[in-house]
């Protein structure tokens, strides 16, 4: 199996508990719902390809924080070992929008509680707000 590093960004706004949530499209099955994310390309760092997904799918320009999650999986259908990080974010600039129509359907501002039934790990409430600590994340550039 082809080990794939896969990157996602948790955009939570407090004042609504909403998580901004997209609707890929799946040309093998339906649409479903996810965080804004996607593969991290090679020579690429996994904070750097978190930023360039989340202003590929949403317009959205974005910081983030540190890491909240990482879990993994076995991909049978693709021969993929999955490794998925999940950053907090917050948003610093640009205008939301369907940059890609041709992989993004949605871009929603979804409730937490029914966002948390869509993502890839069972989160506590805490989680998925700004008050639980994010794992620092840093690139060591010279080792």
């Amino acid at each position: 199996m082809k080990r794939v590093n896969v990157v996602y960004v948790l955009l939570y706004d407090d004042t609504t508990n909403k998580i901004l949530m997209v609707k890929n499209i799946d040309k093998r099955s339906s649409s479903y719902y996810t965080l804004q994310g996607g593969a991290v390309e090679d020579g690429e760092t996994l904070d750097h390809a978190a930023i360039r997904e989340v202003k590929e799918e949403t317009g959205l320009e974005v910081s983030v924080q540190g890491l909240i999650h990482i879990s993994e999986a076995f991909l049978e259908e693709r021969g993929h070992h999955a490794i998925f990080f999940t950053f907090r974010g917050s948003i610093t600039g640009g205008k939301q929008e369907i940059v890609m129509p041709g992989e993004i359907e949605e871009i929603t501002w979804m409730d937490a509680e029914q966002a948390s039934n869509y993502l890839h790990f069972a989160a506590e409430q805490g989680e998925l707000t700004n008050q639980s600590p994010a794992i620092p994340y840093t690139f060591i550039r010279n080792l």
